[in-house]
């Protein structure tokens, strides 16, 4: 009979909680910080009533995107040429040192640039700060020091990965989502206690994070039928196919930018001119600023009422007045200053909402690789999902001609979470993010499940074939 290692379960239990508590906190207040950073650099700070920096003048958006990434092109050059170097999560789990200063202004220029309205993720930021403090506790508990103790690496490489999940889950309020990047993206290695333990921290940290900085929607799905149909589930197989090929090119699209970002000197302009970019593109499509959630919205938020009747959807007068496309119609019901499909949404305006969010889709994909390719750190978790969204709803629209029993938003929820899937290789913690963000159904696991596994499985085939 074995004995019991108890000091392996008393560092276990102080990781779950004690840990996982510091990283919770840490991701509430950098949520604090980016919407403190909206507040300053645009005026206005994103909730589920204004998704994005739609109310913001054009001017403003520009100035605050351009002067943003370039006081991060300068600090990053300073950084990455004159400190040490902060090593990327996984790296960190195979054991590189993430020192402690630089990791932390590393951290908050992440969130300044997506606070200031740059095209790119949020999520690496606090993952990076979990996988740094986890290394701390190793060190004070002895994890992983000792020379010759196989046992003690392989625990301080799950501490690490965890961690770096638990930020995940504290940010987004989604534990689910937070364990399975650890198990499934950082360690490739689904144990009962690897579960358990990934499970338990990143419930921690959504739950003070949460209690930091407070509990709300982050994306609306409320124009969503109530039940799912069989047609959904064709639907989804569908839809995840496309995803799964246009989710793998963006995956290496993004590899393709992160591997050709810029080293020296031309960092301090490639950056501020990636800023003046994508300010310009915001001028029509002010859905692109940011981590991607503006965009996203706006294919949650396609509510054709004409077909509501059918598919038992239904939309809340205050999820129609927070919606993208109210915004971009402009007050009052008079034309926007950008291009609109107008409200209400109309299947006779088919070719107007595909157009409008074409655009989006494009200008949202290429303003992002060309953000990461400018040198910028950041993530592609939130870029994914409003990719998918934006696709879902354009096959969605087009559906509705055959199947008028599914509604719109559902079909931009099954896009998200099989385009998100494709491109992180991950489909259990894509499903499980979009569903815990968008707080969808439980019974819409089974359609979004058979999306995500086509899309896993169709972009597995791709990237291998394009090596």
């Amino acid at each position: 009979m074995e004995k019991t290692d108890w000091k392996r379960i008393g560092w276990l239990t102080a990781a779950t909680l004690v840990l996982g508590a510091i990283i919770g906190a840490c991701a509430g207040l950098l949520t604090l910080l980016l919407y403190g950073v909206e507040y300053v650099m645009l005026g206005f700070i994103e909730s589920e009533f204004i998704p994005g920096a739609f109310t913001v003048p054009a001017v403003r958006r520009i100035a605050s995107v351009t002067l943003g990434l370039g006081v991060a092109g300068v600090i990053w050059y300073l950084l990455r040429t004159k400190t040490e170097k902060v090593p990327s999560v996984k790296k960190a789990v195979n054991g590189g040192r993430m020192p402690f200063w630089q990791t932390i202004v590393h951290v908050v220029l992440q969130i300044f640039i997506v606070g200031s309205g740059a095209s790119i993720g949020r999520e690496v930021a606090p993952r990076e700060l979990g996988a740094m403090l986890a290394q701390r506790f190793c060190d004070i508990f002895h994890i992983g020091d000792g020379e010759g103790d196989a046992h003690g690496v392989l625990d301080r490489r799950m501490v690490v990965a965890v961690a770096a999940g638990a930020g995940l889950g504290g940010v987004y309020n989604a534990p689910l989502a937070g364990m399975f990047f650890a198990v499934e993206i950082l360690l490739v290695d689904v144990t009962l206690e690897k579960v358990a333990f990934g499970l338990g921290m990143s419930a921690t940290a959504a739950f003070v994070a949460t209690a930091i900085k407070g509990e709300h929607m982050f994306y609306d799905i409320g124009a969503m039928q109530m039940n799912s149909t069989p047609s959904l589930m064709l639907f989804a197989l569908l839809c995840g196919t496309a995803c799964g090929v246009v989710g793998a090119l963006f995956r290496k699209g993004s590899q393709w930018a992160e591997s050709h970002k810029p080293t020296g000197r031309s960092l301090m302009w490639q950056m501020p001119i990636a800023g003046l970019v994508t300010g310009l593109v915001s001028i029509v499509v002010p859905q692109v600023m940011g981590n991607g959630r503006a965009a996203a919205q706006l294919g949650f938020s396609t509510f054709i009422p004409e077909t509501a009747a059918t598919s038992g959807a239904a939309q809340s007068a205050a999820s129609a007045a927070a919606s993208p496309w109210t915004f971009l119609a402009g007050s009052d019901g008079a034309p926007g200053s950008v291009v609109n499909a107008g409200t209400p949404l109309e299947l006779n305006r088919l070719w107007m909402l595909l157009g409008v969010l074409a655009l989006t889709f494009v200008a949202k994909a290429l303003v992002t690789l060309m953000t990461i390719r400018s040198g910028a750190s950041g993530g592609v978790l939130q870029p994914g999902i409003a990719l998918g969204s934006t696709l879902g709803t354009m096959l969605g629209l087009l559906w509705l001609f055959v199947f008028p029993v599914d509604s719109v938003t559902a079909c931009a929820l099954i896009g998200a979470a099989a385009l998100l899937s494709a491109s992180q290789q991950a489909p259990l913690m894509a499903m499980c993010l979009v569903m815990e963000l968008t707080e969808a159904p439980i019974e819409f696991f089974v359609p979004v499940g058979m999306a995500v596994a086509a899309s896993a499985f169709v972009s597995s085939r791709l990237l291998h074939r394009l090596g």
